[in-house]
C-alpha cells in the first residue's frame, strides 16, 4: 500500500493515539483507551484505509511514488 498521510496527519495520529493509550493505564484506566491503538498504526505506518476507500491523500508525493 502506498502512504496516504502527509507528515502533518501522520504527527497528529501517533499524538493522539499515544494520548488515548494513556488512559488505559492513568486517568480513568478504561480498556475504551486502546481504541488508541489505530490512529497510533496508521499514523506509523503512514497509510489510512479509510482514506484509501474515499480517494483521500494528505501527502505531497505523488501516487506513483
Amino acid at each position: 500500500m502506498s502512504k496516504n498521510e502527509g507528515t502533518l496527519d501522520r504527527t497528529l495520529r501517533v499524538i493522539l493515539g499515544l494520548v488515548l493509550l494513556s488512559l488505559v493505564f492513568i486517568g480513568p484506566q478504561t480498556m475504551w483507551g486502546l481504541i488508541g491503538i489505530v490512529p497510533l498504526v496508521t499514523g506509523l505506518i503512514g497509510t489510512c484505509p479509510v482514506y484509501s476507500l474515499l480517494g483521500i491523500r494528505t501527502c505531497k508525493v505523488s501516487p506513483g511514488k
